[in-house]
C-alpha cells in the first residue's frame, strides 16, 4: 500500500467530475503530499473494486452515478446515507468501510454561507423527488424546518417521499405550486429543469415573500434562469456550485485529517474550469 494518502472518485463515466480540482486545491493549500484520482469503474466491477479499496492505497472515495445505491449496500452507512438511500462518500474507521451522504451538509452549508438566516422560514417549497430531494429534505428537517411542501411532476414519487419522512413533509401536485409560493421562505429546485439542454423551470418567483431565498442545485449554467430572476427581484440565492464545493468538505476531512474551507479562490478556480468546458 502506498504511504501517500489518496482518495478517488468512482463513477461510470467519471471524467467530467470537478472533484479532483477541488481536492487537489485543498491538498496543496494544506501542504499535504496526497492525491485524488478518478477511477472509471463499470457497475459490474464496482463490488470487487470496493473490496480492494484499501489495498489500492485509498483512504476512501467519492461515489457518483451509477454506484451510489450499491455503495450504500456494500458499506456501513450512517443515518444520513440511510435516509437519502444513497452513499456518496466512503471512508475507513478502525478498518471498517463506512459511508455517508455529504449532499446533506453540502446543501445546508451552502445556504448558511450564501443566505444567512434562511432557516427562519416556517414553510419551504422543494421541487423534485429524486435522490437530491431526499438529501435536501433530510437536511431541512434536521435543521428544524416545520413544513416542507414537496412538488414533483410525477405525484406518486412525492407521495412516497412524504411517507418516508413523515408529517413535516406535505406532497403537492405540480399544478399547485403557485398556491404555496406566497408563504415559502425558501424555494429549492432539485430537478434538472433549467439545466443546460433541459427545459426551463416555469415558476413565478414574484409570488415569493420579499425575504425569501431561492436555491437551485443546477450548476450548469452557473446562473440558471430561476436564480437570475430571483436576483433581479432582490431575493437571496444559493447556487449549485456552492453546494458542490461545500459537499466536498467533509470527505476531505475524513480522508486527509484536515477540515478545509470553501474560499473565493477555490470557487473562482472551479468557475473558470466550468467556463472552459
Amino acid at each position: 500500500m502506498s504511504l501517500t494518502p489518496a482518495a478517488c472518485l468512482i463513477g461510470w463515466p467519471a471524467a467530467h467530475s470537478r472533484s479532483p480540482l477541488i481536492h487537489k486545491f485543498w491538498l496543496k493549500a494544506f501542504g499535504i503530499d496526497g492525491d485524488y484520482r478518478i477511477e472509471a469503474v463499470e457497475p459490474g466491477a464496482f463490488a470487487d473494486f470496493i473490496k480492494t479499496l484499501a489495498a489500492r492505497g485509498y483512504s476512501g472515495a467519492n461515489v457518483t452515478i451509477p454506484h451510489k445505491e450499491q455503495a450504500l449496500a456494500l458499506s456501513s452507512p450512517d443515518a444520513r446515507a440511510q435516509a437519502v438511500g444513497a452513499a456518496n462518500t466512503l471512508y475507513f474507521d478502525d478498518g471498517m468501510l463506512r459511508s455517508t451522504n455529504t449532499d446533506v451538509e453540502g446543501f445546508i452549508g451552502n445556504l448558511d454561507a450564501s443566505a444567512p438566516g434562511w432557516d427562519t422560514a416556517e414553510d419551504v417549497l422543494v421541487l423534485g423527488a429524486g435522490g437530491s430531494a431526499r438529501a435536501v429534505i433530510f437536511g431541512l428537517i434536521e435543521r428544524g424546518i416545520k413544513r416542507v411542501h414537496l412538488a414533483n411532476r410525477t405525484a406518486s414519487r412525492a407521495d412516497a417521499l412524504a411517507s418516508q419522512f413523515g408529517s413535516s413533509v406535505h406532497p403537492l401536485a405540480w399544478e399547485q405550486v403557485d398556491s404555496v409560493l406566497s408563504r415559502a421562505g425558501l424555494l429549492v429546485n432539485t430537478t434538472s429543469l433549467g439545466m443546460k439542454g433541459q427545459p426551463a423551470l416555469d415558476v413565478d418567483i414574484t409570488l415569493l415573500p420579499a425575504n425569501a431565498t431561492v436555491a437551485d442545485l443546477v450548476y450548469v449554467p452557473l446562473e440558471t434562469e430561476l436564480l437570475g430572476a430571483a436576483r433581479a427581484h432582490g431575493l437571496k440565492t444559493a447556487d449549485g456550485l456552492g453546494m458542490l464545493l461545500h459537499q466536498a468538505v467533509r470527505g476531505f476531512e475524513l480522508w486527509f485529517g484536515k477540515r478545509p474551507q470553501v474560499t473565493p479562490e477555490l470557487r473562482a478556480l472551479v468557475e473558470a474550469d466550468l467556463a472552459r468546458t
